[in-house]
């Protein structure tokens, strides 16, 4: 049935909104938001805070520490997997900044090694080497361990030494 006026056909610019307005809601569950801090397990990252912060909490120690430096600039470390929060405030209490904190694992190129139930993980950026991850087998990570703690002890006595031979 024709009432004498031709339909006319939709602009492409109009086509082009409605298409993107139907898929705003996909592109924006995509994206990671904002609130977000993302840092791998043994890595840290620096987040800009306003310069009044006094105090910060955080919501689970052993997934993330936070550390207050100056200029309102804080040191995010990776502790454990998974989700946590950090809360800044001014020294009246008013909370500044609330956000997430997300650890994920390592970036690197790992290599997990399984023997029964026993978990081993080298970290392998060119060659491999053994690496403490969390979830290991208990007997590899206290062997790593103990060598990261006697290499890292020795190198502070030597650097001692040579400060105090200055």
């Amino acid at each position: 049935m024709s009432f004498g006026s031709k339909r006319k056909p939709i602009r492409p610019a109009l086509r082009s909104l409605a298409i993107g307005l139907a898929l705003w809601p996909l592109a924006a569950l995509a994206e990671p938001s904002a609130g977000v801090v993302a840092v791998n397990v043994d890595q840290a990252k620096l987040v800009r805070l306003p310069g009044h912060v006094a105090t910060i909490v955080v919501g689970n120690p052993l997934i993330a520490d936070v550390t207050l430096q100056a200029g309102g600039v804080v040191v995010v470390t990776g502790k454990g997997y998974g989700a946590t929060n950090f809360i800044a405030m001014d020294r009246s209490g008013e909370i500044l900044v609330d956000r997430q904190i997300q650890v994920e694992g390592p970036s690197d190129q790992l290599v997990t090694v399984y023997r029964g139930t026993e978990r081993q993980t080298y970290s392998c950026m060119p060659i491999c080497q053994r690496r403490m991850t969390l979830g290991d087998d208990d007997t590899f990570f206290k062997s790593v361990s103990d060598q990261n703690t006697l290499l890292s002890n020795q190198a502070s006595g030597a650097a001692n030494g040579a400060n105090k031979s200055n």
